[in-house]
């Protein structure tokens, strides 16, 4: 749903061009995301970002919790509880807060991340204090039962048969690059869950995971769309604000070491029917200027049909018709707050060796020399991308942003730092950032041997 419309309001001009142009340029540029920032007694965060281009609302609660933290004999369970979070509240059954969404016209859905598990709601705007009311009841209290908890341990098992275990390339790369290229268990274990430690989650289990996360004193409330300020405050003082707050563990060292040599795995596929290959490189530490480089050169090596990976491999070699790829599989550049990998990833055709590849790859990284007119291009491209996650989904992307940079920085107001902080990076900074961060000895590289294509050709 990212793309059922644009904000046309950010037309801009493409940097180096004559003073005028400049100057329109910088105009175009003043446009702040409105940012109205607080905190209940109870440690409840709040963002409010009034936008009167539609009359829908959005409602997202983030709690700062993820597939990243959880607990290291119970993996897949972050994900378990975003299910158990739709079995029934205090005074919504189960399955109820879906149907109250739905029959006021509303869409709604949540999801487990690296760092968060969120849930939002669009609805008219007239119904904003619903949500805000259902969202408030279910963060009070869940109706936790050995029924709804077995139930939903059986819906993410076949969830976890269907996507990953009996479908080709299923995991791949997003679910299985992190347990090759990291080494801290945190960032290591099987996100979507084993199946034996999904079975052994017990009631007690998810009692005390909702007890310690799912608190006011970890969570942030987004509400961004057409609503009367004064009286939305009103409405979440009363509805949040005497949720106990909960005593908050201590956060576990998810810190990785620098790699110092080339990763190379092998995953055997008997459902897949050709080759693939994922290129991992850890990312540098969040919100520092090489990290807004690595943003940039995202754009300069994948995203686009002018990036130098799709003109290298598809347009030049023909070794595939496509390469994807990114920061941050589950989300974005922005919306994680830890370790991290830029990657790509592509199938070829069985003709075509892995060294082959590999090689072709190299080329490229290897003589990447980043220009002042490449350094401008990777801006223009980085600008359109961030402001279609602006306006995306009736100003989800917005919500989204505003949550995190609550969750991890305390400041969603870095909103609007953003465009800036892309526009100091330097052809020397993005250059330097190159040398230390796409270096081989800085890499995973994870095949997929289709082992069904394998064993035909040898019948």
């Amino acid at each position: 749903m990212r793309n059922l419309f644009k904000m046309l309001l950010f037309l801009f001009i493409p940097l180096g061009g004559f003073a005028q142009e400049e100057q329109q340029t910088r105009e175009v540029s003043k446009f702040e995301v409105p940012v109205e920032y607080y905190q209940l007694d109870n440690g409840l965060k709040v963002i409010l970002s009034p936008d009167q281009t539609s009359p829908t609302a959005i409602v997202a609660v983030y709690y700062n919790i993820g597939f990243r933290i959880e607990p290291k004999d119970r993996t897949g369970f972050a994900h378990l509880f975003e299910h158990m979070m739709f079995q029934g509240s205090q005074n919504l059954g189960k399955m109820e807060f879906i149907k109250l969404v739905q029959e006021n016209g509303g869409v709604l859905n949540g999801s487990t991340r690296f760092d968060f598990t969120n849930y939002f709601e669009i609805v008219p705007a007239n119904k904003l204090e619903t949500m805000l009311w259902a969202e408030a009841d279910r963060m009070r209290g869940l109706d936790i039962t050995q029924e709804n908890l077995t139930n939903q341990q059986g819906v993410v098992k076949n969830e976890v048969k269907v996507n990953v275990l009996n479908q080709p390339y299923g995991g791949f790369p997003w679910l299985d690059m992190p347990q090759y290229a990291n080494t801290n268990w945190y960032n290591a274990h099987n996100f979507y869950g084993d199946l034996e430690d999904l079975d052994a989650a017990t009631l007690e289990d998810v009692e005390s995971f909702f007890n310690t996360y799912y608190a006011p004193n970890n969570a942030a409330l987004a509400v961004v769309g057409d609503f009367d300020m004064a009286q939305t405050k009103k409405w979440i003082q009363e509805y949040f604000g005497n949720i106990p707050a909960a005593d908050l563990p201590a956060k576990p060292d998810i810190s990785e070491p620098r790699q110092e040599k080339e990763k190379e795995f092998v995953k055997n596929d008997s459902l897949a029917n050709k080759p693939a290959i994922a290129i991992a490189y850890h990312m540098p530490e969040r919100n520092t200027p090489e990290y807004y480089a690595m943003g940039l050169l995202n754009q300069i090596l994948i995203q686009g049909d002018n990036a130098l990976l799709q003109k290298k491999l598809v347009d030049e070699l023909g070794y595939t018709s496509n390469v994807t790829g990114g920061i941050n599989y589950l989300g974005n550049m922005f919306n994680y707050n830890g370790p991290m990998q830029l990657m790509f990833n592509f199938t070829y055709d069985s003709e075509t060796s892995k060294e082959q590849v590999v090689t072709a790859v190299d080329e490229v990284i290897n003589n990447l020399e980043v220009t002042p007119d490449m350094l401008e291009n990777a801006l223009v491209k980085m600008r359109s991308q961030l402001y279609d996650e602006l306006g995306g989904t009736f100003g989800l992307g917005r919500a989204d942003l505003l949550a995190t940079f609550a969750l991890f920085d305390d400041n969603p107001a870095r909103i609007n730092e953003l465009e800036e902080e892309f526009k100091k990076v330097t052809p020397q900074l993005m250059n330097q950032t190159v040398e230390e961060y796409l270096r081989k000895t800085n890499r995973t590289i994870l095949v997929v041997n289709p082992l069904l294509a394998n064993n035909e050709k040898s019948k």
